[in-house]
């Protein structure tokens, strides 16, 4: 059994509690939630409370997401990280999410590399104290200061961060980068999401990105696979924008039937 698991963003209008008895209920093994959804994070619940919900439900915490445009570093970041490090230490979660910049600022390789390993150095003894790892995202869209992997991965080694600096491998990002060499060793979670129409992959963006099926032009399924068949066990965790998912009726039986089709696909 593949080991999926469902970010918030999957279906962010449910609240924190129906999120978690979904997630238990398509067998999943944990969750992500996200400090960007509407209204007050966990719905104003005590962290501590909800991280008592999610394990005795048999889920794991995964990550705490985000701090947002975490290599932009600066006093204020500093601040940002910590607060939001303290919010996912008591609720028992193991990670928290970095998203970098995306503002066409340090998008060339050197420029790339120095502000992110400028950020990974001071978080490194943050996220030590605090016992939390850091799942740090690529994004692929050419204005963001960190489109590609081996520049992540460059800046961890730099940093001696092995074991705390985890790479996020969104399938959906890994595209628009133009695919490029994996990393499965330092890869902590994958995102999946699909995108159904032939659109350049300039012209993608995150209303586009739906349940992977049969339609996926994103080639979620041999992304998976080439990540497992080189040592990825970790979770597979769910990360659709579009409106249209967030909108259905249903949604337990579309992602059970997208989890399916994965299976299938990468099992076969």
């Amino acid at each position: 059994m593949l080991p999926f698991a469902l970010n918030h963003m999957a279906t962010p209008n449910l609240g924190w509690e129906a999120f978690l008895d979904l997630s238990s209920s398509l067998g999943c093994v944990g969750v992500e939630f996200r400090n960007d959804l509407a209204g007050p994070l966990f719905g104003g619940a005590d962290p501590a409370v909800v991280g008592a919900a999610v394990k005795s439900r048999g889920l794991r915490f995964l990550a705490l997401a985000e701090v947002k445009m975490f290599n932009d570093w600066s006093d204020a970041k500093r601040a940002e990280a910590e607060a939001l490090m303290q919010i996912a230490k008591a609720a028992g979660a193991e990670a928290v999410s970095l998203i970098p910049r995306n503002d066409g600022v340090a998008t060339d390789r050197g420029e790339s590399r120095k502000v992110t390993e400028t950020a990974l150095r001071e978080l490194l003894p943050m996220l030590k104290a605090h016992g939390l790892k850091a799942m740090v995202e690529p994004l692929g869209f050419a204005v963001c200061s960190l489109r590609y992997k081996d520049v992540l991965a460059d800046a961890i080694h730099a940093v001696s961060g092995v074991g705390t600096f985890f790479m996020v491998h969104d399938t959906f990002h890994h595209a628009l980068a133009g695919f490029g060499p994996i990393f499965p060793d330092l890869t902590g979670i994958v995102h999946v999401s699909g995108v159904k129409d032939m659109i350049p992959l300039d012209d993608m963006r995150d209303p586009h990105r739906v349940l992977v099926d049969a339609d996926d032009v994103l080639g979620n399924v041999a992304q998976i696979r080439a990540l497992r068949a080189a040592g990825y066990t970790g979770p597979i965790s769910y990360e659709p924008f579009a409106p249209s998912v967030h909108n259905l009726a249903a949604p337990k039986q579309a992602l059970a039937a997208s989890m399916e089709f994965i299976r299938s696909g990468v099992t076969a």
